[in-house]
């Protein structure tokens, strides 16, 4: 299809060497991985470095935190300020460390919204990986979703290419919906983002690779304008 590269969301068993030399077979690069905040805590820290580094990955980014550390303003700036932690941790092994949002972290919180909280209070090497249809959920405006990027510049270095109607929610396709690509787009040109990781939330029709397919073709088309 011509797909340039994956980010993993879990490995399914498969050793760091194993899923590395399939990448290799398949001429495929390492765009990151989705790792849970467990991993990257106390005993487990090393494993996960140690994995990453076999694999070639340098993006390691928290999809999610757990239920338990999810509150108010004050649990999201502790949230920031581990990050910070992290990033520092993982700079010597050649990685960043990044998070990346769903639909919650644009819903304030004590009158600020925990993406704002993560942003303003992280060192520039954190990824904030803008998921840019959850965004556009979220804020109920695709373009205050592409502003996003602006607002914290040079700190979306991957991001998720995910579509969102107001008709069909996340039951379109990328490319389908209502998100101005050409705006996106630019957007990530002019911040330096390396790079675009199509996700389909939901698969409507047709099979998911089809969807794959369809996504990839329809984001080539909208690069040739920008």
């Amino acid at each position: 299809m011509g797909y340039e590269g994956v980010e993993f969301a879990g490995f399914y068993g498969k050793s760091a060497g194993e899923v590395r030399d399939k990448l290799r077979e398949l001429g495929l690069g390492v765009a990151g991985s989705h790792t849970s905040f467990d991993s990257l805590v106390l005993w487990a820290f090393d494993k996960t470095v140690e994995f990453n580094e076999v694999l070639g990955n340098k993006n390691v980014i928290i999809p999610s935190l757990p239920g338990e550390l999810r509150g108010g303003k004050k649990e999201w700036l502790s949230f920031a300020n581990y990050l910070n932690e992290l990033s520092r941790k993982l700079q010597p092994h050649g990685m960043r460390v990044g998070y990346h949002n769903h639909w919650d972290e644009f819903i304030p919180v004590e009158g600020e919204r925990p993406w704002d909280i993560i942003g303003s209070n992280t060192v520039a090497d954190v990824v904030l990986q803008l998921d840019v249809g959850h965004a556009a959920r979220a804020l109920g405006s695709p373009e205050e979703a592409i502003a996003q990027l602006d607002k914290y510049p040079k700190r979306s270095l991957t991001v998720h290419v995910k579509d969102f109607s107001k008709q069909k929610g996340y039951n379109v396709i990328p490319g389908e919906g209502d998100l101005n690509w050409e705006g996106f787009l630019s957007a990530c040109k002019r911040n330096g983002t390396e790079w675009l990781i199509i996700e389909q939330e939901e698969y409507p029709y047709p099979p998911p690779v089809e969807t794959a397919k369809r996504a990839l073709n329809n984001l080539r088309e909208f690069l040739k304008s920008i």
